[in-house]
């Protein structure tokens, strides 16, 4: 009876709009008074995250990805991609999937990638005569494909949740990333084709563009090759990545004012981070009372009485998380349920890093699908559209995103080909 109550009392204080952290902190700790330990478990909790190295990497690449964000760089970049590829029907929809999804893997939130560069996108994508619907669309939706790629924080936080080397979850995500990239790009090929205008190649003006971007190029090819190649940690490289972009930013393209706008990035960015820390720190304390009273073993004997078969386990999660997804956000979606989800997974035979993909993908479905999934509200925010009109443009691109999810999902080597390929520890 006491339990229904606090699950009912915890579902009303998530609909009247009080702050995750606030209800996942209060719910633990009466949890734990209920059952007799000493409510300090949930600050001990909260303090232990403060301890993890690991985790100094996510405020470092976000505050990386701000500086980027807000400086030229999208300007130079996206000069580079159309005058790489602009030049072919559906180019424009290409470039700016691309750069979506790389400044999402920096930022780790693809709601900021819909801010900072969709006032850029939507005019170049409508002046190439793009259909207002399929921009609407991919803009909204192609950001969430960088979570795949590293350094994206989901992965960080995913690694650090389940225990799970970060450098394998970096190579696992390349494929599944890639082929979504693929996907979208031939899906936007197809659109060019019907409605969209190119503009004639021109070598000069391609060497012009990477020129421009000359100290940018370098970055993400620096970031990748130094963790691939085991040259430094993740940690070093958001270290790397940070003063790279701060050098690059302020002092060589002096696009950032180190008076005036750096510190208004580093609170913006921070911001995000204490968002995210609060929300874990409170969340795995709860975690840690659901793990005491043995919930997840309780799970796995009921799923034993249902569910004999692994496919139709991982169809029930993937159900399961698309729903979480859409009503959660991806990091408390994250933090509330891997913790669950994991040990019930290894039960069936699931590798950790195999179930990354499966989880992370099943996010950036919930990320766009209604009702709740939080790029279709700042997109309406962004481009002042009804969030139902951007649901409906969104929903080609969602296809998509389930049907990679299935391959995903049944075909685990997707995942686990390059870690295997290159013997990652």
């Amino acid at each position: 009876m006491i339990s229904l109550i606090i699950g009912l009392a915890l579902v009303a204080l998530a609909l009247i709009g009080t702050p995750l952290f606030v209800v996942f902190g209060g719910l633990a700790i009466v949890l734990f008074a209920i059952a007799g330990i000493d409510i300090a478990a949930v600050v001990i909790e909260i303090s232990r995250i403060g301890t993890n190295s690991v985790l100094i990497s996510i405020p470092l690449f976000t505050f990386a990805g701000y500086m980027l964000a807000e400086s030229g760089t999208p300007r130079r970049l996206i000069a580079l991609s159309r005058a790489a590829v602009g030049w072919f029907k559906g180019g424009t929809a290409i470039v700016t999937l691309i750069v979506c999804a790389f400044f999402t893997s920096f930022t780790g939130v693809s709601g900021v990638t819909i801010i900072a560069l969709g006032g850029l996108l939507l005019p170049m994508l409508i002046k190439d005569k793009y259909s207002e619907n399929f921009s609407l669309g991919l803009l909204t939706t192609s950001g969430s494909i960088g979570l795949l790629f590293p350094p994206s924080l989901l992965l960080i936080l995913y690694g650090v949740l389940a225990k799970v080397s970060i450098s394998k979850l970096f190579i696992a995500g390349i494929v599944p990333g890639f082929i979504l990239i693929i996907l979208f790009s031939l899906y936007s090929i197809k659109q060019g084709l019907v409605t969209a205008e190119v503009e004639p190649f021109s070598f000069k003006k391609l060497l012009g563009a990477i020129k421009g971007a000359a100290w940018e190029i370098p970055l993400p090819i620096l970031v990748i090759w130094g963790i691939y190649s085991g040259t430094f940690t993740p940690s070093e490289a958001a270290i790397l990545t940070a003063v790279y972009a701060f050098i690059v930013e302020v002092f060589i393209y002096r696009d950032l004012n180190i008076r005036h706008d750096v510190p208004r990035i580093i609170r913006a960015s921070m911001i995000v981070v204490g968002g995210i820390f609060v929300i874990l720190g409170s969340a795995m304390g709860l975690t840690n009372y659901l793990v005491d009273e043995q919930v997840p073993m309780r799970i796995l004997d009921w799923m034993k009485i249902y569910i004999k078969e692994k496919w139709l386990f991982l169809l029930m999660l993937n159900i399961f998380l698309i729903i979480v997804g859409a009503v959660l956000d991806v990091f408390s979606a994250l933090i509330v349920v891997l913790p669950l989800m994991v040990p019930i997974a290894k039960e069936f035979g699931i590798d950790p890093v195999h179930m990354a993909m499966i989880f992370l993908t099943n996010l950036e479905i919930g990320y766009n699908a209604p009702p709740a999934g939080i790029n279709l509200f700042i997109a309406s925010f962004r481009f002042r559209k009804p969030v139902m009109s951007l649901a409906k443009s969104a929903l080609p691109f969602l296809l998509i995103l389930a049907a990679v999810l299935m391959l995903i999902t049944y075909v685990p080597d997707i995942s686990l080909f390059m870690v295997k390929l290159l013997k990652v520890e």
